[in-house]
């Protein structure tokens, strides 16, 4: 599902080269969870833009679902992200004047999915989430969890193949981080999406098929018992 051949990136810092990510290649299955760990400043996130299609490698190719996104031109690219890839972002990023379903159906009105058939799919979602209550209520009247749980259906809602998740238990305390996560783990598997988590909880980490350490600009796969929780 998510093909990365030999990804450097690096960024000038006044006159200095800063290497990010060097060289890196890595395989993910259809279905598969993967978690990125590694410490702050390590280039998790940038590695996440980057393979998102959100940036661009200096050098390298990502291939998506067999397509590579790399030199695509910003509107093809656009047409990707909006039918491949869903992205979970840790300060949630909901529009405050939008209610909860209003905010999940955005992408589809943005595709020009008639009102109807959005409003249809998006309740589904958010009532698979357990918030079928809470359609109408807006970000401020939502808790932290329940914000991360509408941003997780809005990132489901175009049906894409890859959901990428940047720190999503990060705003959440340890209770509510697990909540959603199984909600999450939950609608991967009946929806069948490749999931790919940056992140610094290692008890999430855990959870995951296959984890990977980003440290030195390079990406080493790292097993279970490695860790130390």
């Amino acid at each position: 599902m998510i093909k990365v051949e030999n990804i450097s990136k690096s960024f000038l810092q006044g006159n200095n080269k800063i290497e990010i990510l060097k060289a890196i290649s890595l395989n993910i299955k259809e279905g598969e969870k993967v978690a990125i760990i590694g410490p702050s400043g390590s280039g998790k996130s940038t590695f996440l833009s980057v393979v998102s299609g959100m940036d661009k490698p200096d050098s390298g190719k990502v291939i998506i679902d067999n397509q590579n996104i790399t030199d695509m031109s910003e509107d093809n690219l656009c047409v990707i992200r909006n039918e491949k890839i869903g992205i979970i972002f840790q300060a949630f990023e909901l529009i405050n004047s939008f209610t909860a379903i209003e905010n999940v159906m955005l992408p589809l009105d943005i595709a020009l999915v008639p009102q109807n058939e959005s409003y249809k799919k998006a309740k589904e979602l958010l009532t698979d989430l357990g918030l079928a209550n809470r359609l109408d209520h807006l970000p401020k009247m939502l808790s932290g969890g329940e914000q991360q749980r509408v941003a997780i259906a809005r990132s489901m809602i175009n049906n894409p193949k890859v959901i990428f998740a940047d720190e999503p238990t990060g705003n959440l305390d340890i209770n509510t981080g697990n909540k959603v996560i199984e909600l999450l783990f939950n609608l991967i598997k009946k929806y069948n999406k490749t999931l790919v988590v940056i992140t610094h909880d290692l008890t999430l980490a855990q959870k995951m098929d296959r984890i990977f350490t980003l440290t030195d600009c390079n990406l080493i796969e790292t097993k279970t018992h490695e860790l130390h929780i």
